[in-house]
């Protein structure tokens, strides 16, 4: 018999699953085999700790407590309960949807004079300039030192935009870096989805 035959037999041995006819041969093994001795003997060895495991558990747990009765008004006043809840939630949403609806409008109508009043800059700067040419002068020569910067800025910028137009593969990786980002940020900044 081979020893890992052996420690099968033994095992099942242990749980009643195999016939007595092979223990001969099982017990012949374990004279001459030291390997599958000591495995019988740390099985024994466990099965007694095992066994003082569980007369330690059954003696030491307490008996099962019955709960306690629940009357019919405790019941009928747990759902009055949860029908004030529930009504009161109920309310506080519907408050919260007419305070959204507010500041949409209040936001929509904020927007439209903020863009209003941004679109009117240029053509109030056309009217002075049209109806007061010398003041309009005055505001340019303010003006003069911010533009020549920009010239000369623009001036170093180009070499570096014509290298980005003129290879259209990196134009168009850069393009697709800027797709790939903004979806990521939209996704990040999306609203948590209700359950």
């Amino acid at each position: 018999m081979r020893c890992r035959d052996a420690k099968e037999w033994l095992s099942a041995q242990h749980d009643d699953e195999r016939e007595s006819s092979q223990s001969g041969a099982l017990q012949e093994h374990l004279l001459h085999c030291a390997s599958c001795r000591t495995f019988a003997q740390e099985q024994r060895r466990f099965d007694a700790m095992l066994g003082s495991l569980n007369k330690r558990v059954t003696t030491t747990t307490p008996p099962l407590v019955r709960p306690a009765s629940i009357s019919t008004d405790q019941i009928m006043r747990a759902i009055q309960q949860k029908k004030q809840i529930t009504s009161q939630l109920e309310d506080l949403r519907q408050q919260q949807k007419i305070r959204v609806a507010r500041m949409r409008t209040v936001g929509a109508v904020s927007a439209a004079l903020g863009l209003l009043t941004l679109s009117s800059i240029p053509l109030l700067f056309l009217i002075v300039a049209i109806i007061q040419t010398d003041l309009a002068l005055k505001t340019l020569s303010l003006f003069n030192g911010v533009i020549d910067e920009g010239i000369v800025l623009g001036e170093y910028i180009q070499p570096g935009l014509t290298l980005v137009t003129r290879d259209n593969l990196l134009l168009s990786g850069l393009a697709f870096a800027v797709v790939v980002m903004m979806g990521m940020w939209l996704r990040l900044m999306r609203a948590p989805q209700e359950a």
